[in-house]
């Protein structure tokens, strides 16, 4: 395992003063796999005011000093030195009731979630792993160090970090700890809304169709609104997948961006509530759009999520079923209110929509419609009030004051929109002297 300069610099300093030093966790299960760690966490069998005194000469950092931590100050970032420890009941489901000290490293990877992560790895030490993470890795499992119940009740949270190992590191979860994950999952109802939203943005940009179907229990405790529509039936000839399933697979075929699997996962959770069978079984859901984007809006703040992203998202949602075909015109002024980001979200949205309803589906339309978009932004087409040849001062100049001069600027947008006249200023001021309403 390769070490930076001011991780190397920290645990030498320790050992060089008695004491073992590691690194522990995710940096050594990522270095394992060949990958390049973000973070780096070291351990120590050093007290924190010993931790203290050998980096005397340091600024630090002691927010978690009662838990055992002392941060470093390097000019790369803080380094987290925390003694070895122990931990009693999670009382609270998150924090333990007490810390207790130790003098070995096994003592402390025991506390621990999983068995991939409760590995220390030290320059001059042999490799510390008690529980068998390296050979879980090899093997591509996942496991908890313990027993799995007593892991998921002293945190929550833990399961949906679970789903995120098993996803990213494509591991197959053991199955005792899968069981008491579904199990357990109920327990995520005491989490703070912060912490579940927070491990979700995390995780769906990962996901596939595959694992949001193997972790569903998971996935619809994190989000309960989803429950119902797991084996939901359509009853409709358009839809070969159960509700739940076209939406995993509508959250694969989306780009990986925030704004476009939240709402993908969320965009048809207004379908169950809105459903109606007609005189011949088949399922009909008027203005599903409309409630799934209220439902959604409800979802994310519970949880809590920023304003520009909840937004985005119940935008998406609401105008998902909007016919987005090749039209000039329409493309135009859904440009002009929307902007191309939004747009260019809305129809991978609906492409990932129209494609993942298990059977046949044509998508040249949104291939034609994409074609147009771009054309139209290649043209430097005019598509706001500020792109106009003519701007307040012209409007002014022929006479328009106050309220007047905005209505006119829209009036002219609308028919450079609607491709009636050409974006020039003589045109413009041509187009407006003729439209009465403004000269009475």
């Amino acid at each position: 395992m390769v070490f930076p300069p001011r991780v190397l610099r920290c645990i030498d300093a320790l050992e060089q003063a008695g004491f073992a030093c590691y690194a522990v966790g995710g940096c050594v299960r990522d270095a394992l796999l060949g990958l390049s760690p973000q973070d780096y966490d070291l351990c120590t069998n050093a007290r924190p005011e010993q931790i203290k005194a050998v980096f005397s000469g340091d600024q630090v950092v002691l927010t978690g000093e009662k838990h055992g931590t002392v941060g470093v100050v390097t000019g790369e970032g803080v380094v987290e030195i925390t003694t070895f420890r122990t931990e009693g009941d999670y009382a609270d489901r998150r924090h333990p009731g007490w810390v207790q000290f130790e003098d070995e490293i096994t003592a402390d990877l025991s506390r621990r979630d999983f068995t991939i992560n409760a590995m220390a790895c030290s320059p001059t030490r042999p490799l510390a792993d008690p529980f068998g993470g390296q050979a879980d890795l090899r093997s591509g499992i996942l496991r908890t160090v313990g027993a799995p119940d007593r892991r998921f009740e002293e945190d929550a949270l833990r399961i949906l970090r679970g789903v995120r190992f098993a996803v990213r590191y494509r591991l197959h979860v053991e199955d005792a700890t899968f069981r008491a994950m579904c199990a357990q999952a109920a327990q995520m109802e005491a989490l703070a809304p912060e912490r579940v939203f927070s491990e979700l943005c995390k995780l769906l940009p990962l996901v596939s169709a595959a694992d949001l179907l193997e972790f569903s229990p998971i996935f619809a405790q994190a989000v309960p609104e989803l429950r119902p529509t797991i084996g939901f039936d359509q009853h409709s000839p358009h839809h070969g997948y159960p509700l739940y399933t076209h939406i995993a697979h509508v959250t694969q075929a989306v780009p990986p961006t925030l704004p476009l699997r939240w709402a993908a996962l969320l965009h048809d959770i207004g379908k169950v509530p809105t459903c109606c069978l007609d005189e011949n079984g088949r399922g009909h859901f008027r203005n599903h759009a409309a409630v799934s984007a209220e439902m959604s809006d409800a979802v994310l703040r519970r949880l809590r999520a920023p304003n520009a992203l909840r937004e985005q998202v119940v935008f998406l949602v609401k105008h998902h079923m909007d016919p987005l075909e090749a039209d000039r015109q329409k493309l135009r002024r859904r440009l002009s209110r929307w902007g191309e980001e939004s747009l260019r979200q809305l129809l991978a949205l609906q492409r990932a929509d129209a494609g993942s309803k298990g059977v046949p589906a044509d998508l040249s339309e949104f291939d034609r419609a994409e074609a147009a978009l771009s054309d139209i932004l290649a043209e430097g087409a005019c598509l706001t009030v500020g792109q106009l040849a003519v701007d307040g001062y012209d409007m002014m100049a022929l006479g328009l004051q106050g309220r007047q001069i905005g209505d006119a600027l829209r009036f002219l947008l609308e028919q450079v929109l609607a491709e009636r006249i050409p974006n020039e200023k003589s045109a413009l001021t041509a187009a407006l002297r003729k439209e009465k309403s403004f000269w009475r």
